[in-house]
């Protein structure tokens, strides 16, 4: 295994040491604990806490910020952070106004913030929740009862977090999340395998003329593996199965996310959107906004996924609206 690290124990508290010396100017450390906190604080409007296990970088500590999350909670790489871990973060991010937590459908994570939220709740801190499930390539999995959450929850963050950010009520942010969670969903493949430190090998193997489709976000293998083919293929099986849930149809506006899995090069990702891109025109789906890049990630895993998320005249100002974090600016 090659790494570029220090001590597999010790890997996360350095990535979050490292991040606040790169961004003091947008998120802080708690004391003591794997949670990244704005810096300015969230005094007098509604707070986002999100977070699970490490590994997805910049998700979800690069969120924190103007426009996005208030508080991001890391947990052991791939692992669910604790429900006292969760728990600092409510009260570290509570302004006053109420905090959503929004957590992605794993069933550690679900159980493990509803319990923070039950902790913070005692504490006459007011919590609501919402679980985003945006994964269209299971129904279930080894982690999930019901679909897995995977890189549609940053449209959450990013829809949600703007009605906080203008003021909305804890209901209004929460109605917000609940439609974006409604109206996105993913899938993604890989090429290769991640490596978790602590583990030392790729997480499955694939011949070298072989990929994955289907994949989680936690190293789990696919639902279907076969032979590589082009771009294009792979872009058509993704998309297609995303069409086929029949919410987006000739004359919706949609905005579009190509997520880099870690380890794909930018470049492969701009080739595959330049497909994607035009599938949808064919289909009459008109493209508003467009992400490339890497948002939420899976190590050192080569692949991608690809997001769609149904927009209508109340979704698109919030899409648009102006957001400062470390791994997303938007003015």
């Amino acid at each position: 295994m090659k790494k570029l690290i220090n001590d597999v124990d010790n890997v996360v508290n350095e990535m979050l040491d490292g991040m606040v010396a790169a961004y003091p100017k947008y998120v802080k450390r708690l004391e003591g604990l794997e949670v990244l906190v704005r810096a300015g604080g969230s005094d007098g409007k509604v707070a986002l806490v999100s977070g699970g296990g490490s590994g997805h970088e910049p998700a979800h500590g690069g969120f924190v910020g103007k426009g996005m999350l208030d508080a991001a909670v890391a947990g052991a790489v791939f692992t669910s952070p604790t429900p006292d871990q969760v728990y600092e973060a409510i009260k570290a991010a509570n302004g006053g106004k109420g905090v959503l937590l929004v957590i992605k459908n794993y069933t550690g994570d679900v159980m493990n913030f509803e319990m923070a939220a039950d902790m913070a709740a005692d504490e006459g801190i007011e919590v609501d929740k919402v679980v985003v499930a945006d994964d269209v390539a299971v129904e279930n999995s080894t982690w999930t009862t019901g679909r897995r959450g995977i890189a549609g929850t940053i449209f959450v963050h990013k829809l949600a977090g703007a009605c906080a950010e203008a003021g909305g009520s804890l209901a209004d942010v929460k109605a917000v999340a609940e439609k974006v969670i409604a109206n996105v969903r993913s899938m993604g493949m890989a090429v290769d395998a991640c490596t978790v430190p602590a583990a030392g090998k790729p997480s499955f193997d694939l011949a070298e003329d072989e990929i994955e489709i289907g994949i989680g976000i936690h190293g789990e293998p696919g639902v279907n593996r076969e032979k590589i083919s082009s771009v294009n293929e792979i872009s058509d099986k993704l998309l297609g199965k995303i069409l086929a849930e029949g919410i987006y149809n000739a004359g919706d506006e949609v905005a579009v996310m190509v997520n880099g899995m870690g380890g794909t090069p930018l470049m492969e990702l701009f080739v595959a959107n330049k497909h994607i891109a035009e599938v949808l025109a064919d289909k009459g789906i008109k493209v508003y906004k467009t992400l490339v890049g890497n948002y939420m990630t899976s190590l050192d895993m080569e692949g991608f996924s690809i997001t769609l998320l149904k927009l209508d005249a109340d979704l698109k100002p919030l899409l648009d609206a102006p957001a400062d974090t470390p791994a997303f600016t938007q003015f």
